[in-house]
């Protein structure tokens, strides 16, 4: 076992703070704030695109341009709060991603607007890891870790189904400005708290320098991969541009894992991925959030185009998938892991998911909200609530203080860059989907038509194609949920931790 492992728990002999509670009020803000605002624009873009005049083509930029830089800045990140200290990068992140989110909401074209989403994620990609590592290092009892992971992981899964619902909530009630405004007051509080309720120990920059090398590789191969998944919506998967991308960020992350096997200062040191127990977790991360981002796109789809929903409504249908996210995570995951092994939680609550995402592939363009979204909703609100909280445990176990920064950057890495293939692989399933279905309809109902197929029926098979491509990728959804299964079956083998030790300590 690497030295820097078997010293991990190092700061356990320290008497635990006693407003940590408070403390991880304080993360737990921050972190809704970065997972929601992948989301809370989505549900405003239709409004910004107008008063902006962006075109189809350009409006894209308003999520890949966060996706890009918190995807691909992670790493670094990671690095930069182990170095200079995790309060430090954690409020310096929050002030960013304030400034950031005031920019963009007083946009006045689409550039700037671009440009203060691509500056979000910059910062986001400090403070998420920063957040995280502050978690699991102030957090050291087996039991009171169970809890604060079973909050964090609510967060990390319900955020995006909350972006949804006050995405809605202040582009119906007040602009779709406010998406962006609202980070404003929320990143002031959480300053205010981390000030006060946040303890770390500085940072380890006076015996370690940051690995540039490894920051080009990494960082650059994770934003051609991340861009190349974003480009393939609008292209397809067979565009030169998104092969070029695919291939030219596998390739530069290869060299970048060459790299950091002999780098002195290693961005990502390779025993932290080495690891059984946190290589599972971080594979089933990564699998289980394609699936679910997958399920996110259709269903406001489904919501908003097929069945009407306005925006407040159609956010408001998200509350179930949120509620059972945190029951999930907080009621029973946080209860019965520090007495079962990790995977004994993650296994059942990817096949939980599994069967709920396999519970749409059945739905049509009849209006089936209560008798299909609903439970299915439940289901995999369940299911990831069972995944996200042993997940996030078991990978940030047995780690190094030194080092709790960019693993807890390789947690979000791998949801980041998960909810990116995800959301590009099923939309183009769909897309392919639906083509095929509509044209083979169309053309068999306009011949019993005699060749004149009215306006209400055109609409009724376009309507039904859609749905059958939602239904068709949501069954591929289903079959990569099922693989999180196996693979946290089959990697992860940590015990349950005893007391004062974290998820799968080894």
């Amino acid at each position: 076992m690497p030295q820097s492992e078997t010293h991990a728990q190092g700061e356990t002999a320290t008497p635990p703070d006693p407003r940590r509670w408070w403390g991880l009020v304080v993360i737990a803000l921050a972190q809704l704030m970065v997972v929601l605002d992948a989301t809370i624009v989505n549900i405003a873009l239709p409004s910004a695109q107008r008063e902006l005049h962006m075109s189809d083509a350009n409006r894209q930029w308003v999520i890949t341009a966060y996706t890009l830089a918190f995807g691909g800045l992670l790493l670094l990140g990671g690095r930069i709060a182990d170095l200079v200290g995790r309060k430090r990068a954690f409020v310096t992140g929050l002030v960013g991603f304030a400034v950031a989110s005031a920019l963009g909401g007083a946009a006045t074209g689409q550039g700037m607007l671009f440009g203060a989403r691509a500056l979000q994620g910059a910062f986001g990609a400090l403070l998420a890891p920063a957040a995280l590592s502050l978690l699991t290092t102030t957090f050291t009892d087996g039991k009171e870790r169970g809890k604060a992971f079973g909050i964090y992981g609510a967060i990390a899964g319900g955020g995006s189904a909350i972006g949804l619902i006050a995405g809605g909530l202040l582009t119906e009630y007040l602009d779709w400005r406010w998406c962006l405004y609202v980070n404003v007051p929320i990143a002031l509080i959480a300053i205010a708290g981390a000030w006060v309720f946040l303890h770390d120990r500085r940072g380890h920059g006076g015996a370690a320098r940051l690995d540039v090398p490894g920051v080009l590789l990494g960082c650059g191969g994770l934003v051609a991969i991340v861009y190349g998944c974003s480009e393939a919506q609008p292209r397809g998967w067979n565009d030169g541009l998104v092969l070029g991308m695919l291939v030219g960020g596998a390739a530069l992350l290869v060299i970048f894992a060459w790299w950091q096997s002999r780098a002195r200062y290693p961005l990502l040191p390779l025993h932290i991925v080495r690891n059984r127990n946190r290589a599972g977790a971080f594979l089933t991360m990564a699998l289980a959030v394609i699936a679910m981002f997958g399920m996110f796109l259709f269903m406001t789809y489904y919501l908003q185009v097929v069945l009407g929903y306005s925006p407040v409504k159609t956010g408001m249908a998200f509350l179930p998938i949120t509620a059972a996210i945190i029951v999930g995570s907080t009621q029973i995951s946080a209860r019965l892991l520090h007495h079962i092994p990790p995977r004994v939680l993650m296994v059942p609550g990817a096949v939980l998911a599994a069967a709920g995402l396999a519970w749409l592939t059945t739905l049509t363009a009849e209006p089936a909200y209560v008798s299909h979204v609903l439970p299915s909703e439940i289901l995999v609100g369940l299911g990831m609530g069972l995944i996200f909280m042993p997940v996030m445990a078991t990978a940030t176990a047995g780690v190094a203080p030194q080092d709790s920064g960019v693993t807890s950057a390789t947690v979000n890495t791998a949801q980041q860059v998960g909810g990116s293939i995800g959301t590009a692989l099923l939309n183009t399933i769909a897309t392919s989907a639906s083509a095929t279905y509509i044209g083979s309809h169309l053309a068999s109902a306009a011949r019993e038509a005699g060749g004149r197929l009215t306006p209400a029926a055109r609409d009724g098979v376009v309507k039904d194609g859609v749905v059958h491509g939602f239904t068709v990728a949501i069954g591929w959804g289903a079959g990569i949920m099922l693989m999180a299964a196996v693979v946290a079956g089959v990697l992860v083998n940590g015990k349950a931790p005893k007391h004062g030790e974290g998820a799968g300590a080894p």
